[in-house]
């Protein structure tokens, strides 16, 4: 014990307190200076993660819109174009969902339910929807710059259309839908058909003199 009454003597004497004062002085420094290097780098990081979440919103939204001005011209589109174009759709409604922002998901609906108005209004009428393609762009972009607003508009939108389409309705459109993607189709294939016939005609070997002979 006599180590620590000594100690408690020296730094209570006044020879102590210039030692004593500039080690609070070190301890205090070092300590902001750890909590200011954590603040930037806190501070660094998040501002990286909201530089890729910004990335991976407008790439997301930027397939959507190009998926809107193909499901307006859905029906003139080969089965295998239209496929692609269901692909890439439902890669960016995926990123659209995963994005860490509030109300990520009514997006996604919205814009689902918009782009499948989109294709049964091509398929059905056959006509450039680019009215439709422009506003779906820009409250894709309103979104983008303003989410709660925009989530809110999203919201309202998806209960109205709830509220309107009752259930003899949903069933007439699915069959007309149905109906128009089979003869969509058939006529693709018929089209395949008469060329691929076209190809082995052109291809068939032509008779010879010695042929006409034998």
């Amino acid at each position: 014990m006599q180590w620590w009454n000594d100690l408690i003597s020296w730094l209570t004497s006044s020879a102590a307190r210039p030692t004593v004062y500039a080690g609070l002085v070190l301890f205090v420094a070092v300590l902001a200076a750890g909590l200011l290097a954590a603040w930037i780098a806190s501070a660094a990081i998040r501002r990286v993660v909201a530089q890729r979440d910004r990335e991976a919103k407008t790439a997301a939204i930027a397939a959507l819109v190009d998926a809107a001005t193909e499901a307006s011209v859905w029906n003139s589109l080969t089965p295998q174009e239209q496929v692609l174009a269901d692909r890439t759709v439902g890669q960016a409604d995926i990123l659209v969902r995963l994005l860490p922002i509030r109300g990520s998901d009514v997006a996604a609906n919205w814009a689902a339910h918009q782009l499948h108005e989109l294709k049964r209004a091509s398929a059905t009428f056959g006509y450039q929807l680019d009215p439709a393609v422009v506003e779906f762009r820009d409250r894709m972009l309103d979104w983008e710059r303003r989410p709660s607003r925009a989530r809110k508009q999203f919201q309202n939108d998806l209960v109205r259309w709830r509220t309107q389409r009752q259930e003899p309705e949903v069933v007439a459109v699915e069959a007309q839908d149905a109906w128009v993607a089979e003869q969509h189709h058939e006529r693709y294939q018929s089209a395949a058909t008469i060329d691929a016939g076209a190809r082995s005609t052109d291809t068939a070997p032509t008779p010879t003199l010695d042929d006409a002979r034998a």
